[in-house]
């Protein structure tokens, strides 16, 4: 039987990566820490990654596969020292905010990345991915090295796609704020596209992952379409926004899936090698479909922060 550790398990991804496995008829194994639990069917095995002792009940098993999806390089550099020889094939979850041009379209995984983080750095996510591809990339050819763009879809903890589907079919007919939408795009990945990639079969390499890019415009069309709305559409600028104390991408008071102009690049990355790899893009509607059903059960509820600033600055924007 194959054997599958999972580290993490219990989140979001993770736990929709260990439920394919299992489905699959491999004997999966989660380490997390916290109280969620890990999917029926699978063995839940409580520890901290902070410990260096977290390993040592895992090291005597063979492992045919690893998964990891962790954003701190100390984690990840850990697991490949005590366990790498352990390991047939490793599978590193990244992000491709590990790139530093967000300027350029069309950027493969060639692109440049930023500098690794170092012992004692400030944390920075893109720079502490970077340095944990770099541990995961000394396992060769038996590493995959995925990176995922934004994952969206039910469930999502971020809500920077199901903001809009809940603030759409909250509106009815009221108007909704959007940022400026000419030459912006958006490019996700549905994370049930991306778990099956993530186990379908023992790739290797880096890839992109994620799906084709969509005007803005055109996103927000579909979702104010599914959900119903018939209200307007308050289109503001940037400087209007900021000016207004409005958030890019996400966090307080923001709007998701706004990105700076001067970020051309973040959101038109190429997806070929992971076409080519088989990975799967299901349409855009499915996924919007998914979301909105999940929002309304759920309840429209929503960031409550990000909320705040949608609905505040509508009513300024009117004024």
């Amino acid at each position: 039987m194959t054997q599958v550790l999972v580290l993490g398990g219990t989140g979001w991804l993770s736990g929709r990566i260990a439920q394919r496995w299992r489905d699959a008829g491999a004997a999966v194994t989660c380490l997390a820490r916290g109280e969620r639990p890990a999917p029926a069917g699978t063995v839940l095995l409580r520890g901290d990654r902070d410990d260096p002792g977290v390993y040592d009940r895992l090291a005597e098993q063979r492992w045919n596969e690893v998964v990891d999806i962790s954003s701190r390089a100390d984690h990840v550099a850990a697991a490949v020292a005590a366990l790498g020889d352990r390991a047939d094939h490793w599978t590193y979850v990244s992000s491709m905010s590990v790139y530093s041009d967000d300027t350029t379209k069309g950027l493969d995984e060639s692109g440049i990345r930023h500098p690794p983080a170092q012992p004692g750095d400030e944390y920075q996510y893109g720079a502490q991915k970077v340095a944990a591809e770099d541990a995961v990339m000394t396992l060769a050819d038996r590493a995959l090295i995925v990176r995922p763009g934004l994952i969206v879809g039910e469930g999502d903890p971020s809500d920077r796609f199901g903001y809009w589907a809940a603030a759409f079919a909250r509106a009815g007919i009221d108007p909704v704020l959007v940022p400026e939408l000419a030459a912006r795009a958006v490019q996700v990945i549905d994370v049930d596209d991306l778990a099956a990639f993530l186990t379908a079969e023992r790739r290797r390499g880096i890839v992109n992952a994620i799906g084709d890019v969509h005007p803005l415009a055109e996103v927000l069309s579909r979702i104010r379409a599914a959900a119903g709305h018939s209200g307007e559409l308050l289109e503001a600028g940037d400087g209007w926004l900021e000016a207004h104390g409005v958030q890019y991408w996400m966090g307080e008071r923001s709007l998701p899936l706004w990105l700076p102009a001067d970020m051309p690049g973040f959101m038109r990355r190429d997806n070929s090698a992971y076409r080519a790899a088989g990975g799967a893009i299901r349409p855009l509607e499915e996924t919007i479909r998914v979301v909105l059903d999940d929002e309304r059960a759920r309840g429209l509820i929503g960031s409550a922060a990000q909320d705040s600033a949608g609905k505040t600055n509508a009513r300024s924007s009117t004024s």
